[in-house]
């Protein structure tokens, strides 16, 4: 596949913002080698161009030939390159000054400036990767834990279009015997064994996609997180309970009730999970009225968040107030944690007046007690219990699973026909629909729209 007809060439700085060793500059396109060879000058006078191979020497202004950079360059000659065009990289200081005054000359020498992903756009385009291995890219570059990385990479890989392939070559085996059987209507041979098709469509294409369906939300909970909101009466150990979980101090600590007013957020690795922790101010009665906006606050957070962290004072008896404040909380899912075991040691109050409140995680925020316990207990309470599940080839994204949804609707509608006895050509309009969504999934057939919505996701440079 070769889509991308255009004759522009490409530039963009490819490293982040700010200062650094090295800073990046990427060229694709038909144009890429003469405007490097009118602006590099070698220190070696001898310099071909090989491909693949750094060179070392200036980059000049072609009026005056005042130096701009001490730079490194690549020349790599398609098709052996990331978009499979001809890519150019130079290698600057990493000063953003420096780098902009040489993208500008670039530009000003017939590049064009590379619009948000479209290096990779072109890598998809020129049959390179395919649309699940782009979207890749931008997980890897904004994952957030290791785990996170490591799906991505799977993804990069392929891991998703070699499970989604073999169920398109089904049914495209399958649209075509439905085919013959609407060409050739009058042939006095049953063309359709309509029992064994109903054997091959369940086994090769219903079981991988509800396989698939089955782990697209765990691999999204691995890409996207969740967030917990710590909620709890004043003066419970909140704050305490953000720095032990984040091994720093980063909440104010007192021993005054209130001291939060506003909301603390950090994200922290839970065994994996991207997991947003949120500190909010106490919820009580008769606040003050800057306190009372930081607890309107909490409770707007209460009602967004994935789970709960319900933080009791383990050192004293459960109040009418730690009461009314799980049956506002109760309708989300509620994680119960009583905090200050290192007071209370063996005899912890009673919890029988939180009516149907299920486990309980006992920590000590103070001593660093039990928080290991209490990440198990996030963990399983976010993925609902399930540790493992088949990685390779998990859709991770809202797109990904639409399209499975979708054909996985096709799916059963074709079942249905067979088991009923249907037309032909019913059948075979359900079958192109479901290896439609396929198709569009891995970017056989995806419009240009969705493709922008797509690539729009990605940095400058990318």
């Amino acid at each position: 596949m070769n889509l991308s007809d255009s004759d522009e060439t490409i530039a963009a700085i490819s490293t982040p913002p700010g200062a650094g060793g090295i800073g990046i500059i990427r060229m694709s396109g038909k144009r890429a080698l003469y405007i490097v060879k009118k602006l590099f000058q070698p220190k070696d006078q001898n310099c071909s161009f090989a491909s693949h191979r750094l060179n070392y020497g200036h980059i000049r202004h072609p009026e005056g030939g005042r130096i701009l950079d001490e730079v490194l360059a690549v020349y790599m000659a398609a098709p052996y390159t990331y978009t499979r065009e001809d890519v150019v990289e130079i290698h600057c200081h990493g000063s953003f000054l420096v780098l902009q005054n040489v993208l500008e000359l670039i530009l000003a020498h017939g590049a064009i400036l590379a619009a948000p992903g479209e290096f990779t756009k072109r890598a998809f385009l020129n049959g390179r990767i395919d649309l699940t291995q782009a979207e890749a890219v931008i997980d890897i570059l904004s994952a957030r834990t290791r785990k996170g990385v490591d799906l991505a990479q799977e993804q990069l890989s392929g891991a998703l279009y070699r499970k989604i392939e073999p169920v398109r070559q089904s049914l495209i085996h399958m649209r075509a015997i439905v085919e013959v059987a609407i060409d050739f209507p009058d042939e006095g041979i049953e063309i359709i064994d309509h029992r064994s098709l109903i054997e091959q469509l369940t086994l090769e294409v219903a079981a991988p996609l509800k396989n698939l369906l089955g782990n697209a939300d765990r691999g999204r909970l691995y890409r996207e997180g969740v967030s917990i909101v710590i909620a709890g009466l004043p003066n419970v150990g909140k704050s305490s309970l953000l720095n032990a979980l984040l091994q720093e101090d980063r909440a104010l600590v007192t021993a005054a009730p209130g001291t939060t007013r506003d909301f603390i957020e950090e994200i922290i690795d839970i065994l994996g999970v991207p997991v947003r922790i949120i500190d909010t101010a106490g919820i009580r009665d008769n606040a003050g009225e800057v306190e009372e906006l930081g607890i309107q606050k909490a409770r707007e957070l209460i009602n967004k968040a994935d789970l709960v962290a319900l933080l009791i004072d383990g050192s004293r008896k459960i109040s009418k107030d730690d009461q009314r404040l799980y049956e506002q909380v109760r309708h989300k899912q509620v994680l119960l944690v009583l905090n200050k075991i290192d007071i209370c040691g063996h005899n912890p109050p009673d919890l029988s007046a939180l009516v149907g409140i299920g486990h309980c995680v006992k920590i000590s925020a103070k001593k660093l007690l039990g928080i290991e316990e209490l990440k198990q207990a996030i963990f399983a309470a976010v993925t609902s219990g399930s540790q493992q599940w088949e990685e390779g080839g998990c859709a991770p994204n809202v797109r990904h699973k639409q399209a499975l949804l979708a054909a996985n609707e096709s799916c059963e509608r074709v079942l249905a026909s067979l088991e009923n006895g249907l037309t032909n050509d019913l059948i075979a309009v359900d079958l192109q629909d479901c290896l439609d969504h396929l198709s569009e999934l891995v970017g056989e057939t995806t419009t240009e729209d969705i493709l922008d919505v797509i690539f729009a996701e990605f940095c400058l440079g990318k």
